[in-house]
């Protein structure tokens, strides 16, 4: 088993970033909430250290989340961040008290002493960037530490205990916002807990192709393809753990990229080799999804017929033992609430909610450890094609939450159409790598032009394209104004039924990625 740090949340909004950077340092990690932690669950997972996140509570209050009775008399070494920090430090004898002077967003830290988390790193003298979000503070450290780094709001902004290996952190490591984090990071995984940074994909894929072997025995395997690079990877997983064991089912909506169907098809069927049902059922989700303006009825239209369809041709293919879903980590992570209670909803996820049950299987989720840059990664391990796992993240319901106000057949074959001139485009460019996400909207407005010295009332297209290291943050991809001006000439001689677009500036947030 790979060495294991283990992330204590404490309902930050970027503790999955914290995982994300010490996997990236070759360092296996999980999060779990504060709640479902005890010295009996840290010895079973056996990690080599403990990372205590950030968290939107203050330790002022009472009932707020504290540290698990007992984590700092079991001889680990503990990183605190933010939250982590001061419930750390009150655990351990010290101070936290609410601030006058609150710090949000970018700060700097005067390095007033050297300790292991700075090695080669910062030195003693230098003032560096960092990212902070708290409004308490700690007034008085434990016994014990000493005060490494300071900032303007927070006296004790770095806290070190080398003979226990505590350190205390006042700011966020695991946003890009501090340029040097990840490399904080990396010094408490490998010089403090000793971590070889061994962990690899290579590791991952032979890991999980003896659990699936393990899980399923002789039994027989069903895999709704969606088309995206999750459930591909999945099912190439699967079919090299298990062989003529898997079926693949794919059902296509009708809201897919131009000519993703096909290459879907021709992959599976003729590079792979995987048995797969194709059923194509797009005249039946356009008639059901036809003129529905609300996004949230949309997204719940298509996964309840998803499940019909696929339920379907389940039942003609004799049925199976498990269903493989390509269920990723922070779906994982997301479904268990910090508090135990519900979390806001910006959107519904597109999922097979539901089947498992209806269908009387077991689920195999060879996936559910990763992060959607690690599927990646396990891809080009399979040996999927670079063009396919490269593909930009594209969202379950398809182009039928890239239509607001309504989908027709009409409106689809104009968005398909203008989102496929402008994805060519970017490729010519050589943009397609640097772009997290780019694709075209179709807005339910029409507006006046003039063509070949004619009148027309034609659709607007607004195109998006965004940067990214996760999702969870994203800036406007900052094209010149001559590749906008040509991108833009292309899709309204190209395209019948556009004579307007437009380039969306909006960061997120406050603005999402996808417009519905």
């Amino acid at each position: 088993m790979s060495e294991r740090i283990l992330i204590i949340d404490f309902g930050s909004q970027v503790t999955q970033l914290i995982a994300r950077r010490v996997r990236e340092s070759g360092v296996y990690s999980e999060v779990h909430p504060f709640n479902s932690v005890s010295v009996e669950t840290i010895k079973a997972f056996d990690p080599k250290g403990i990372i205590l996140s950030g968290g939107p509570a203050s330790l002022t209050n009472v009932d707020t989340p504290r540290a698990p009775d007992g984590l700092f008399d079991m001889g680990l070494p503990v990183l605190g961040i933010c939250y982590g920090q001061m419930a750390m430090a009150e655990a351990l004898g010290g101070k936290v008290v609410s601030s006058d002077h609150r710090e949000f967003g970018r700060a700097f830290v005067d390095i007033k002493e050297d300790c292991e988390l700075f090695h080669g790193v910062w030195d003693v003298g230098s003032r560096e960037q960092v990212w902070m979000s708290h409004g308490d503070r700690i007034d008085a450290p434990p016994p014990g530490f000493r005060t490494v780094a300071t900032s303007e709001g927070a006296p004790f902004a770095t806290i070190a205990d080398d003979e226990r290996r505590f350190y205390g952190l006042m700011y966020h490591p695991e946003v890009v916002h501090t340029p040097h984090g990840a490399k904080l990071l990396e010094n408490f995984t490998h010089r403090v807990c000793g971590c070889a940074g061994d962990w690899t994909m290579a590791g991952f894929k032979e890991q999980e192709i003896a659990k699936v072997r393990a899980q399923v025995g002789d039994g027989k395997v069903i895999c709704g393809l969606s088309g995206g690079v999750d459930s591909s990877v999945v099912a190439v997983l699967l079919h090299e753990a298990i062989g003529e064991q898997l079926q693949c089912v794919f059902v296509d909506t009708g809201f897919m990229r131009k000519g993703e169907a096909e290459e879907v098809v021709n992959m599976f069927r003729e590079h792979y080799n995987i048995p797969l049902v194709h059923r194509d059922a797009s005249e039946l989700f356009i008639n059901k999804l036809e003129g529905e303006p609300d996004p949230e009825k949309k997204r719940k239209i298509i996964g309840a017929t998803f499940i019909d369809v696929f339920e379907e041709e389940a039942v003609k293919i004799g049925g199976a033992d498990f269903l493989a879903q390509g269920t990723l980590y922070p779906d994982v992570i997301e479904s268990v609430s910090f508090t135990g209670g519900p979390s806001v909803t910006i959107k519904s996820h597109h999922n097979v909610g539901g089947l498992p049950e209806r269908m009387n299987m077991d689920l195999v989720e060879p996936l559910r450890e990763l992060f959607k840059d690690e599927v990646r990664k396990l891809g080009r391990e399979l040996g999927l094609p670079e063009n396919f796992v490269g593909r930009h993240p594209f969202p379950g319901p398809g182009l039928a939450i890239r239509l607001p106000g309504g989908v027709t057949r009409e409106k689809l074959e104009i968005l398909r159409n203008a989102d496929a001139v402008y994805l060519d485009a970017i490729r010519n460019a050589g943009l397609y790598d640097a772009i997290w996400q780019a694709f075209a909207v179709l807005l339910p407005v029409q507006t006046v032009g003039v063509m070949g010295d004619a009148r027309t009332y034609d659709y607007v297209c607004a195109l998006r394209a965004v940067t990214s290291t996760d999702g969870m943050t994203a800036d406007f991809y900052h094209f010149d104004m001559e590749f906008l001006a040509g991108v833009s000439n292309r899709i309204i001689n190209e395209v019948k039924g556009i004579n307007r677009v437009t380039y969306d500036i909006t960061s997120k947030p406050p603005g999402t990625i996808e417009w519905e």
